[in-house]
This record gives C-alpha cells, structure tokens and sequence, in this order.
C-alpha cells in the first residue's frame, strides 16, 4: 500500500490555483493552499515544527509579500532535501539561473498546458511512492539522525541505532509529542506502564539511551518538567 503523499501549493492567481488544486486533489492525498509566499512559508514552517514533511512544494514565482524563490529559498533552510515544482508565467532565465542548485523538480510555464503538468505530476506521484517503499517515512531530528516512523527505527546515516525494548519505547514516545514536553509520569506509563516505576529506572534507560545518540544529542532535559526532542 503507497503511504500517503503531501503537497503544498502556493499560487496567487485564483484561475490557475484553481485548475492546479483541482489535479493536484486528483493525484495526492492532501494538498494544502497558500494564497502567496508569506502564507506558504508560514505553513511549511508550522507543519515542520509538528514534524509533518511534504513531499512536494509547487510555488508560483511571482507573488506577492514573498516571491517564490525566496519561500523555497527559506523551506530549504528547514529541509535540504524538499522536493519543488516552479510555476510561471515567464520563461525568465535570470530566474530559472538562480534556481540551479535547488531542489527543482520541474518547471511549469503559464498558461499551463494540462497534458504536460499531468504527464510531469503523474511521473513524481510515482516516484515518490517507489521512494517512500525505499526510504522510509523518515523525520529528520537533527544533521545527524533520523527516525523512522514505519519501523521505529533510529537511523545515523545509514548505520540502524540498536536499542533494547524499553530504550525504542522511550524515543518512540518522544517521537509522538514531538516539540513537547513529555513528563517523567507520561514516560514512566508509556515505557513501563507503571507511573509508579523508580525515577531511578527511568534516569539509567534515559543514559543509556543518550549514551548512543552522543555524537549529536536531540534529546532535551528540562529539569523538573520532563524530557523533548525539538524538531526546528
């Protein structure tokens, strides 16, 4: 079964951000609209934050507030590997130069030839699904690791992290309130279910844990509360 695929769209012409969400509903799962730049930037930032990635970001280059390449310019500050799809109305070359280095995907000019976007569409739909059966439905923690939501598998590189039962419970329950605090009884039920299993017990499963993750910690302690992992 193909996971489900995410995009963002970010147009400020409502006739063509009208026929691009109309394919774009046909082919992925959910497609999410930004009127312009700003709108799309603020998006993307906040679905980071809750460690959701899309697989796919199609921007408009011309817009208003933030032009499109500066939006990607931006996301890709968050998300090296963010995938992109450029719409125009121009075929500006001093763009499209700028654009060398980018994550492009393809390229779309104005008016849209449908046959053509379809034909360009269909092809990443399915390249993103041989990839997703590949890589994984991975959340980048840090520069260092990464986690995989379908295995509960923690990854350095491409080197697998080995944990113990309880060690895999700890993280995959960080995982799940990622950039919020879980609590020493939130952690001690989910791990141990017990909450009333020693503090000691949950500080020697914790070490050990860091022990392994050492080369880039994303595990953060706030004395008294609990235990998060950030995803910026």
């Amino acid at each position: 079964m193909d996971r489900k695929t995410r995009v963002l769209l970010a147009e400020d012409e409502k006739d063509a951000r009208d026929i691009l969400s109309f394919y774009l509903n046909n082919l992925f799962d959910d497609v999410i609209i930004a009127k312009n730049g700003e709108e799309g930037l603020e998006i993307y930032k906040e679905e980071f934050k809750k460690g959701n990635k899309f697989d796919l970001v199609i921007t408009d280059i011309k817009m208003p507030k933030i032009d499109g390449l500066t939006m990607v310019e931006e996301i890709t500050k968050l998300n090296k590997e963010q995938k992109y799809i450029i719409v125009s109305a121009y075929k500006d070359e001093e763009y499209l130069l700028k654009a060398i280095g980018l994550n492009i995907a393809g390229y779309f000019v104005k008016p849209l030839d449908v046959d053509k976007m379809m034909e360009m569409l269909k092809q990443i739909k399915e390249d993103l699904n041989a990839s997703h059966k590949k890589d994984g439905n991975f959340i980048r923690l840090n520069d260092t690791y990464k986690y995989d939501k379908d295995s509960f598998s923690l990854y350095k590189g491409d080197e697998n992290i080995k944990f113990s039962k309880k060690e895999s419970l700890l993280i995959e329950t960080l995982i799940k309130n990622i950039n919020k605090i879980v609590t020493i009884e939130e952690l001690k039920k989910a791990v141990w279910k017990d909450k009333n299993v020693s503090d000691s017990t949950l500080r020697t499963t914790m070490k050990r844990v860091k022990d392994k993750i050492q080369d880039n910690d994303f595990i953060i302690s706030r004395k008294g509360l609990g235990y998060l992992i950030e995803n910026k």
